[in-house]
């Protein structure tokens, strides 16, 4: 019984490989005739229609106290020279979202 086993095992591997190299030459020979005649060969068609995926969620509101810190840390470098007024106001209006 192992011996019949063996050789079914063996066969079942030996149709799988053939079949897998059968399809890939067939795909290469269709790109090819494709590149020749100047058009792309169509995209291969999943045996069944996936679900197109599902929208990401919308992003959470920030809370006020991360509002907060942006601001101050915002207003940091205002006092130290690095921002301008006009673009000090114009981040400000970015955090609040006015």
């Amino acid at each position: 019984m192992p011996g019949l086993l063996r050789g079914v095992a063996r066969t079942a591997v030996v149709a799988g490989t053939a079949t897998a190299v059968s399809n890939r030459v067939s795909r290469r020979q269709q790109g090819r005739w494709a590149a020749q005649q100047g058009y792309d060969a169509p995209a291969a068609q999943p045996a069944y229609q996936a679900a197109p995926p599902a929208a990401p969620p919308p992003p959470a509101a920030p809370d006020m106290t991360s509002k907060i810190e942006q601001l101050k840390q915002l207003g940091d470098l205002k006092e130290q020279g690095v921002l301008t007024q006009a673009e000090f106001e114009e981040q400000k209006r970015v955090i609040l979202g006015s």
